[in-house]
Parts: structure tokens; C-alpha cells; sequence
């Protein structure tokens, strides 16, 4: 199943836990701001959802 991930730019503050909490690597920091660079390999447990206390993260079924 593929995911599509959004990231609010205007929330995020780049505090890197979606980083640390992602087990297959999907975001990475660029300019401060967290990217998702790997979508692909989303598993879709959203771990990043629920560490990200700016809600700048969403996970949705594609």
C-alpha cells in the first residue's frame, strides 16, 4: 500500500523527531524544515504523526 505524506511547512520547526522516530528513514531535514525524501517507503504507522506535538505531519492512504 503507498502513503502520501504532508508535511505543513508553516508548522514545522525542524526539531528532527519525525527523523529519529522514522523506522525506514523517510524524512530528513533540509533547511530546518522536515522532507519527506523517501515516501515510497512509507509504512504508514505513523510514528511521525504522533512525535510531531506541532501536528505538521499527516499520513493519508494514496
Amino acid at each position: 500500500m503507498a502513503y502520501k505524506i504532508t508535511v505543513d511547512l508553516d508548522k514545522c520547526v525542524g526539531d528532527g523527531e519525525c527523523v529519529d522516530v522514522c523506522p525506514v528513514e523517510v524524512y530528513e531535514l533540509q533547511d530546518g524544515k522536515a522532507v519527506a525524501v523517501n515516501e515510497e517507503e512509507c509504512l504508514g504507522c505513523e510514528s511521525c504523526v504522533e512525535v510531531c506535538e506541532q501536528d505538521a505531519i499527516t499520513v493519508e492512504e494514496a
